[in-house]
């Protein structure tokens, strides 16, 4: 009888089973009718970028300062490698300029000066960059996103880095600040493979950088300034618009209204606080030719017990968006401390995917490097999303590698175990997933 062997991985929200492979199963051609999963790889979605977090200064910081070479070397590798028990991550973020997870609040041009004569990344390149160029020495497929969260306070018409926007005469500096930062990170080693021109433009937070950047006005930037800028200057970073929450996909809509904007614009970027994951697709149904990216949510304090937070994690994010045409997906801060940080301002109760003790070096996984390590470990970058059905209670996504190797993630989050079946046309195999549990479940293309 013609088979195909399936190996798999769970991980309970009781944390008996944290990534644990389990005993392999068969895909058979006769495979008894029961409540299924069918992966349909014929029906292709999107090709992914991949998933990972912000190596924000935050991190960077611990990253560099508080581990010892060794020991960072072996974090690295468990989030970046692939080989053996490694997470695969193929997408980072970094922020042009300081964020809340910043030891201080700066710009790379501090100085009111139009020529910018000052202009510097050298607080990037201080464990920023490092850490970037470390992880991309261990997975070469890394792509790097950059997201400011405000432009220099002289630009502004607070004249601060806390609140305020960006004035328009400022516009064509700050263009040049953006070639600049490009041109300086690819000297240091740092891609610019995608960009968004503002972190949450529509929030002005009072305690760290944030700058409002209505639709109308960041049209005018992409489509007038930067978009010329970086094709005259031959620089091919993909810009994002939005890079906030789904509850506004009128934001990026209105964006991409204008057709000069449009013309550069290479997608739409998302945040998780606030909204419904549905408005990704609502956007691309009208823009079916423009990406779909999600590129920021964070645990934290609010959301402490781990089975909860992980099966969020699982259903909106590493299923729901991906399901809803992401093409990346982006967790918030890579690492913070035992005290949340170091942070300047903003959110004090946040998780990193690991927590890093800043005392001893310890380096702990949190929920959100189980939910990731579903997906990220086994999805290659460049595989795409296919079709797969679903059960009540029992969500799912499937991917095809480059290799034909099928991926398919599944989250139950009954409070019983879901006994069923999983497979593609022709070919099941029974399993059982348990309770608010997750699985990964692997397999080759099976013989024709």
């Amino acid at each position: 009888m013609a088979q195909t062997p399936v190996r798999h991985w769970v991980t309970t929200g009781d944390q008996s089973r944290l990534l644990s492979e389990q005993t392999p199963f068969v895909l058979r051609r006769d495979g008894r009718d029961a409540p299924g999963i069918v992966v349909t790889p014929d029906d292709r979605k999107q090709s992914m970028v991949g998933f990972g977090a912000s190596i924000t200064d935050a991190s960077a910081y611990l990253i560099q300062t508080r581990l010892t070479p060794a020991a960072r070397d072996a974090l690295l590798r468990t989030l970046f490698g692939r080989d053996g028990e490694g997470l695969g991550f193929s997408f980072t973020r970094v922020t042009v300029g300081a964020s809340d997870f910043s030891l201080d609040h700066y710009s790379l041009a501090d100085a009111p000066d139009p020529t910018l004569a000052g202009f510097s990344t050298r607080r990037m390149e201080e464990h920023v960059f490092p850490t970037v160029r470390a992880a991309m020495a261990i997975n070469p497929d890394l792509k790097v996103m950059a997201s400011p969260w405000s432009a220099p306070g002289w630009m502004k018409t607070t004249g601060s880095l806390i609140q305020g926007t960006l004035k328009p005469e400022h516009y064509t500096t700050y263009a040049d600040y953006w070639l600049r930062y490009i041109r300086s990170a690819a000297d240091n080693g740092v891609p610019t493979d995608y960009l968004s021109i503002q972190n949450e433009p529509d929030f002005e937070p009072d305690s760290y950088p944030g700058m409002r950047w209505p639709a109308t006005q960041r049209a005018v930037f992409i489509g007038r300034h930067l978009g010329p800028a970086l094709a005259q200057a031959g620089i091919d970073a993909r810009i994002l618009d939005w890079d906030h929450n789904w509850d506004q996909p009128q934001q990026p809509l209105g964006v991409l209204a204008d057709d000069t904007a449009r013309r550069y614009v290479s997608g739409v970027a998302w945040h998780c606080y606030a909204g419904d994951v549905a408005a990704q697709d609502q956007v691309r149904r009208v823009h079916p030719d423009k990406d779909v990216f999600f590129t920021e949510c964070s645990g934290g304090d609010w959301a402490a017990d781990f089975g909860d937070s992980f099966g969020w994690t699982m259903k909106t994010l590493i299923i729901g968006s991906t399901r809803n045409w992401a093409r990346g997906v982006l967790m918030w801060n890579l690492a913070l401390d035992e005290n949340h940080g170091p942070h300047a301002g903003g959110c004090g109760d946040c998780r990193g995917v690991v927590t890093i003790d800043s005392r001893t070096g310890a380096v702990t996984p949190n929920q959100e490097y189980y939910a990731f390590g579903h997906a990220s470990r086994f999805v290659r970058p460049g595989a795409v999303r296919v079709g797969s059905s679903q059960i009540e209670g029992v969500s799912s996504v499937a991917f095809v590698n480059p290799d034909g190797q099928r991926v398919l993630v599944l989250y139950n989050e009954r409070a019983e175990p879901a006994p069923l079946t999983v497979g593609e046309e022709g070919w099941r195999g029974e399993t059982v997933l348990p309770a608010r549990s997750a699985a990964t479940y692997v397999w080759e293309a099976p013989a024709a």
